[in-house]
């Protein structure tokens, strides 16, 4: 594996593109018509995610041919934790008095912050109102068992070959999803589940591979990668797929997170047109708050469908969602990025990682 830099450079284009993806997520949410698809933004975090955890990993592993698991797990706490549990917090104080007929708050802000609510949702109904929480789970999943997954790969795979372990992977993921539509399992128990959704994240964990790596035919097809934007122009048309159509699963997914990679190589070099489109002082800002954006947002949202129609839920909701975003982003998530940083630097960084 090539000798690389330490430091993972930021490129504002990503929180761009996270910028994107919070948006497809919130006119989901907000039930904004032929957006019903729009949960397809989520597919769009998992394929960044998959890439930048993946490429700090295989930068740490390059370097120092290990990784500390202490530092990477105390780094996902900070960066994830204590603005999660200051939404739960405060969810628990409100969530009676805007539902009071329903009796499971407690008990859905506990199943969100053990990072269960993939499972729990696919299987137990829980949690009933913080639906939303089931993404935040599948990618703590994947931040539990890959690195460890990833270090075994590497030190059993020939120099170079990385990334033709992980495709093996991915298509694994992809089959293990699509047999369970074959056994005529619900939507629902597939959509939401860690094991049934790990493909965007190795789909991410494959660039990382590949950028890290550069095979020949890599580095051509990088060359070439405007000819692939023409995929991305088709996620639009997918927006029109509804819940429950099992082609969601089959290959609709599978088109949208080849678009988020195809989009991401595009983006790496720092310039071209998508990159300038993705890097937008708004859209920055935007990414860059998306993570409380992405908890705040369902339960606002959720209160105001019951009296509003969707123009009126897009345009209040998101303000609120944003505001309290921007709070959480300059307070609670300021403190634990203070903490985050108060250990040794040993290499391994991206401000937005």
């Amino acid at each position: 594996m090539p000798t690389v830099p330490l430091k993972l450079p930021y490129n504002p284009a990503l929180d761009g593109l996270r910028a994107v993806a919070i948006v497809l997520v919130m006119l989901s949410h907000a039930h904004v018509p032929l957006f019903g698809g729009a949960f397809f933004g989520v597919d769009l975090f998992f394929v960044l995610s998959g890439y930048l955890i993946t490429s700090l990993l295989l930068i740490e592993v390059g370097n120092t041919e290990r990784i500390d698991f202490w530092r990477f797990y105390r780094r996902r706490f900070f960066r994830l934790m204590p603005a999660l549990l200051a939404f739960l917090a405060v969810y628990c104080l409100v969530a009676p008095l805007l539902w009071p007929d329903e009796p499971d708050w407690y008990m859905d802000a506990l199943v969100s912050a053990l990072y269960l609510a993939d499972y729990g949702i696919a299987f137990f109904d829980l949690p009933n109102s913080l639906l939303h929480m089931w993404s935040l789970s599948v990618e703590e999943h994947f931040y539990l068992v890959w690195p460890l997954v990833l270090l075994v790969l590497v030190r059993r795979t020939p120099r170079g070959q990385i990334w033709c372990r992980i495709f093996g992977l991915f298509l694994l993921a992809w089959a293990w999803r699509v047999y369970w539509v074959a056994q005529d399992q619900a939507f629902y128990e597939i959509f939401f589940r860690f094991d049934t959704r790990a493909t965007g994240l190795l789909a991410g964990s494959l660039l990382a591979a590949l950028v890290i790596e550069r095979p020949a035919w890599f580095e051509r097809a990088r060359q070439n990668v405007h000819h692939g934007l023409w995929l991305v122009l088709l996620v639009p048309v997918l927006m029109a797929l509804d819940w429950d159509n099992m082609q969601v699963m089959t290959w609709a997914m599978t088109v949208v997170e080849l678009a988020a990679v195809i989009v991401l190589v595009a983006v790496l070099p720092r310039q071209g047109l998508v990159y300038d489109m993705l890097n937008q002082p708004l859209l920055i800002k935007l990414g860059q708050l998306s993570y409380g954006v992405y908890l705040w947002h369902y339960p606002v949202y959720r209160a105001l469908r019951a009296h509003m129609d969707w123009p009126a839920v897009v345009l209040l909701g998101s303000a609120i969602s944003i505001g309290l975003a921007a709070l959480s982003f300059n307070t609670v998530e300021r403190w634990a990025r203070t903490q985050r940083d108060r250990a040794p630097q040993r290499g391994l960084q991206h401000t937005s990682a």
